[in-house]
């Protein structure tokens, strides 16, 4: 029963900070254009690069990737390059978040939490 009124007081604070939440909030979607992170595949055959507002900023492919002509093969590696950079981006945004997080005095959020606004 008290845990009930814990967390009815943890509410409240939010509620009291909301404000300022909204305010980091803008700053952090603003921070995300800013993070980039790059996957490469084929021993940088294809290169991607990645915000972290996951839109994709770039792909290269070497001459030797287009040499081969090998439609499958270059499928495969833009699959893994592709992959490899969201995930290094997913990683940087939740570290981002979990220092946002701190900064507001808010618990560590959990895994694959997404405040509201943040995408």
């Amino acid at each position: 029963m008290f845990d009930m009124f814990k967390n009815m007081g943890q509410l409240a604070g939010l509620m009291r900070n909301l404000p300022n939440i909204q305010k980091e909030i803008a700053r952090m979607k603003e921070r995300l254009g800013l993070i980039t992170a790059e996957g490469d595949a084929g021993a940088g055959m294809v290169k991607v690069r990645f915000n972290g507002k996951m839109e994709m900023l770039s792909v290269t492919l070497s001459e030797e990737a287009l040499k081969g002509n090998d439609r499958e093969m270059l499928e495969t590696l833009i699959k893994a390059a592709v992959n490899q950079a969201l995930a290094k981006a997913q990683e940087a945004v939740a570290a981002e978040t979990q220092s946002m997080a701190a900064n507001l005095g808010l618990p560590a959020l959990p895994p694959g939490f997404n405040l509201p606004g943040m995408g």
